[in-house]
């Protein structure tokens, strides 16, 4: 009786170890050609990366063109990125009509809403230009600046439009000026216009306390893969306190790209050792003499480190060799 035991066990024992032997890895390249030349150029390959891909969108404002961004959203599906990032200027905003500002986030949430993977909304100018607007971006999407991380790659989500109720008050009128100067509504020149001198106008602002919640964020994750900081304005520009300096010191000791939109013009330039990027447009306003003013969206590869494309909308096509229609 005990050696019958003692077989079933061993027995049962073979079978399990039999069920957890894995299946042999089929070979990743396969052909037919045993001897002589081959039709490539090697037999080695690049081992497969533990990586993700994302995409940017830019402007879509001021003077959004009709259609542009829909398109956008269906070339992103085609690209198929993990998430989709944005820069700000998402609606034309700048007004006080909530009833108005509903409207035009339904528009742009409306036509979002086709993406097949997450959208990380962020704020502009023409998405934050009153404290009303402030109010109303609070209610319907929480933080105006936050983080995530996503596959230990950690995400800085800024808030360039980072003024005191008072000053954003001040803006927000010398504003309406400037705009009555340019519709004529009002003699003067723009260019000698309150509105714009202000420094905020080109450049934005951060508050201390935006600047202590990313102190505390990169306390909290000091080994990340990579940091990726993203604004509307380029507060890197700005020169005290109020600008990305205090924040560019605290990067310092760690791998990160800063990426941002507004002047709807694209450049890029190596700043303190890392790549900081201006995006031009998806959808917004250009200028037809800038030949840096153009639609695209950006996809990033984050492998050991990113890689990063700037694909022109024009020439992003489907299957049958045309831009897809927006939807």
């Amino acid at each position: 009786m005990k050696i019958n035991f003692l077989f079933w066990l061993a027995v049962l024992a073979f079978i399990s170890c039999k069920q957890q032997t894995p299946e042999p890895v089929p070979p990743l390249f396969v052909h037919d050609i045993s001897e002589g030349p081959t039709p490539w150029t090697a037999n080695e390959f690049e081992p497969t990366e533990d990586d993700f891909t994302f995409a940017i969108i830019s402007d879509l404002n001021g003077g959004e063109r009709e259609g542009v961004y829909a398109t956008a959203v269906q070339q992103l599906n085609l690209l198929d990125p993990t998430f989709v990032l944005s820069v700000g200027d998402l609606i034309d905003g700048g007004t006080e009509d909530t009833l108005q500002l509903a409207k035009e986030w339904d528009s742009f949430d409306d036509r979002t809403a086709k993406l097949n993977m997450p959208f990380f909304h962020l704020g502009g100018n023409h998405d934050l230009t009153n404290p009303t607007m402030r109010e109303f971006w609070k209610n319907r999407f929480g933080p105006r600046y936050y983080h995530f991380v996503y596959d230990n790659v950690l995400f800085l989500m800024m808030d360039s439009e980072d003024y005191e109720e008072q000053r954003m008050i001040e803006i927000y009128e010398a504003r309406a000026i400037a705009l009555k100067i340019i519709d004529g509504e009002i003699e003067g020149t723009y260019e000698d216009s309150e509105y714009y001198h202000m420094p905020e106008r080109r450049i934005g602002g951060m508050s201390n306390a935006q600047l202590d919640y990313y102190a505390e964020v990169l306390k909290k994750y000091p080994n990340v893969k990579w940091t990726f900081v993203l604004m509307h304005k380029p507060l890197w520009m700005r020169e005290d306190e109020k600008g990305l300096g205090p924040l560019e010191d605290l990067l310092a000791d760690r791998d990160y790209t800063v990426i941002n939109g507004h002047f709807h013009s694209f450049s890029n330039q190596i700043r303190k050792g890392r790549s900081y990027t201006i995006l031009g447009t998806t959808g917004g306003s250009q200028n037809p003499q800038d030949s840096m003013a153009f639609d695209h969206v950006t996809l990033v590869r984050m492998a050991k480190k990113p890689v990063i494309t700037h694909l022109k909308m024009e020439g992003i096509l489907n299957e049958q060799g045309n831009v897809p229609a927006g939807q």
